[in-house]
């Protein structure tokens, strides 16, 4: 009697185990309540469109053709989707893209169009003979930050660079002319509290001495200064001294710089 019991139960957990499986197996057959499977025909949702605008951006405060490049060519790389395009003629920007590319744009136009800086240069040539102070000259000019200032002074000689002769036995002369005496070159920057200074100086003259090219050459002789430097508002600085050509003098070269504006 205990054999059949045993084997009765037996019975009834095999029957349980397959009634569980099949349960399961229905369980996993049916589907997810609430997921919902998309046709096959649906499409999917299409982007909407980037909305553009049309903006001119008209620089104010830079005016040479070099800004308007370097700010053309920050915006394309800033904005590689948008379309930029300079107008030299109208010192303007004209561009068309997004909402957000016209901002951004706009927002990188107000922090490089910015009023430049006025400096004051004041150049002091101070001549001396055996160390004695002969004189002193003082030349001012005043520089935009960023740009070039020259001042010159002195003459213009002529050199003939070529002669021809025609059928008529007229001479016709080409000549070119050289100008000698004092010239200074300055380019001012901001730095900081101060000015970097990109400056040269030259000294030329005519010498005695002729040619041995043609009788009508002259010699020129010139002495140049060329540095960079930084100056400190108001603090003079000692650029360097030249040797005048076939005297004992000798010319020491001083500048100060003044923030006009």
């Amino acid at each position: 009697m205990q054999w059949k019991s045993d084997a009765t139960g037996r019975r009834r957990m095999n029957s349980v185990r397959l009634l569980m499986g099949l349960a399961l197996a229905v369980m996993l057959s049916a589907p997810c309540v609430g997921a919902q499977t998309p046709p096959a025909d649906s499409k999917p949702a299409e982007t909407k469109p980037v909305v553009e605008s049309y903006q001119t951006l008209y620089l104010t405060n830079l005016t040479q053709q070099s800004d308007l490049t370097d700010i053309q060519t920050d915006l394309r790389n800033m904005l590689p989707k948008a379309r930029v395009y300079a107008l030299p003629s109208q010192n303007a920007i004209s561009m068309r893209g997004s909402a957000d590319d016209i901002q951004l744009a706009q927002k990188i136009f107000a922090e490089f169009d910015r009023p430049r800086k006025v400096y004051r240069l004041t150049y002091a040539i101070t001549e001396t003979d055996g160390g004695k102070t002969v004189g002193t000259l003082h030349y001012s000019l005043i520089a935009t930050s960023g740009q070039s200032t020259v001042l010159k002074q002195g003459s213009r000689v002529p050199i003939v660079t070529g002669r021809s002769d025609d059928d008529s036995s007229k001479s016709n002369t080409q000549v070119q002319y050289v100008d000698v005496g004092l010239s200074i070159e300055a380019i001012a920057d901001g730095v900081h509290d101060g000015a970097r200074l990109r400056t040269k100086v030259s000294q030329s003259s005519v010498a005695e001495e002729k040619s041995g090219v043609g009788a009508q050459d002259p010699v020129i002789r010139q002495t140049t200064l060329d540095e960079i430097t930084t100056l400190v508002p108001g603090k003079p600085l000692v650029l360097g001294s030249l040797d005048i050509p076939d005297t004992t003098r000798k010319q020491e070269i001083e500048v100060v710089v003044e923030l006009v504006r």
